[in-house]
């Protein structure tokens, strides 16, 4: 039975192609102050899923469609009647272990608010990628740098997927957007968003985490490219982000891909996205946009 002061919180991980991190992530979780009372990784086959016995309260569900938005959909489906906060983390983010014990008093204390997420500390995403040895590094240093941590609060218009939680009782039957596929570009700020203005979204720098950014298990460079343009442009009309980010968004990826693609990254088929980008702009003027392409091509 759980106290008026604990809320009952599942985590939910998307997972393809990254068993390794999957099982990092299981020792993680583990290792919490608090633990979470439900662990989900949703997989489309066993052997992406972590090995070995799980920790009690984890388990693996199998998801008929592949994909970040449907694999959580699916989840979330059965996660939800069980649970007052649903939490979503990549495969390959590493959370502090007062990660869970800091978001319940999070929400404890803002028994209004609808959703949060956390401050990143190093992020993978915008290199070559970050080992485990890398994030735990840098999680060890901001411990020295902020024994106390840091209690500033600010609020979002949307929440980053790689570490997010959503109260149950806000999200309701809104899910994940399938029609973004596969990566599912921007399917964060596509459900979050939603929750922007009422009852409010924010980041609470006092949950902590490193974010990888494992290459291996992406979608292709073209795919990626492809989906960079028809996502945003598809959420323009139906989602409530700010129309000057999805704006922004396209021409700041186009801009980076052009200029990169003279001397693209090792870690990065620069090339190959601005292929995409080319694509989908081709596609908008023969008006055939749509995220849905990229499983063509």
């Amino acid at each position: 039975m759980h106290s008026p002061e604990t809320l009952r919180m599942a985590v939910i991980v998307a997972t393809l192609g990254r068993r390794a991190e999957a099982e990092d992530l299981v020792r993680d979780l583990d290792a919490q102050i608090r633990r979470p009372d439900r662990v989900i990784f949703s997989v489309v086959n066993e052997e992406d899923a972590p090995s070995g016995p799980l920790p009690s309260g984890h388990e693996i569900l199998v998801s008929p469609k592949k994909g970040s938005c449907a694999q959580r959909n699916f989840a979330i489906d059965r996660a939800a009647s069980d649970a007052d906060i649903l939490i979503f983390f990549d495969d390959d983010f590493v959370p502090a272990p007062d990660y869970l014990l800091e978001l319940e008093r999070c929400f404890i204390s803002r028994p209004n608010l609808g959703g949060a997420t956390g401050l990143v500390i190093a992020d993978g995403v915008t290199g070559p990628g970050l080992s485990r040895e890398q994030t735990l590094a840098e999680i060890a240093l901001y411990r020295q740098n902020w024994p106390e941590g840091d209690d500033r609060i600010r609020p979002r218009e949307g929440l980053y997927g790689c570490n997010m939680a959503i109260r149950t009782c806000v999200l309701g039957a809104n899910r994940f957007d399938e029609s973004l596929p596969l990566y599912g570009w921007l399917e964060d700020l596509a459900l979050t968003s939603k929750f922007a203005r009422s009852p409010g979204l924010i980041q609470c720098n006092r949950l902590v985490g490193a974010h990888r950014g494992v290459k291996r298990g992406r979608t292709s460079g073209v795919r990626f490219g492809y989906s960079q343009i028809a996502n945003p442009i598809y959420l323009l009309s139906r989602s409530p982000a700010p129309r000057a980010y999805l704006f922004g968004n396209v021409a700041r990826h186009l801009a980076i891909n052009i200029v990169r693609s003279v001397r693209p990254e090792p870690w990065v088929d620069r090339r190959g996205r601005l292929r995409g980008n080319t694509m989908a702009f081709m596609d908008l003027l023969r008006g055939r946009l749509s995220p849905g392409r990229i499983l063509d091509l």
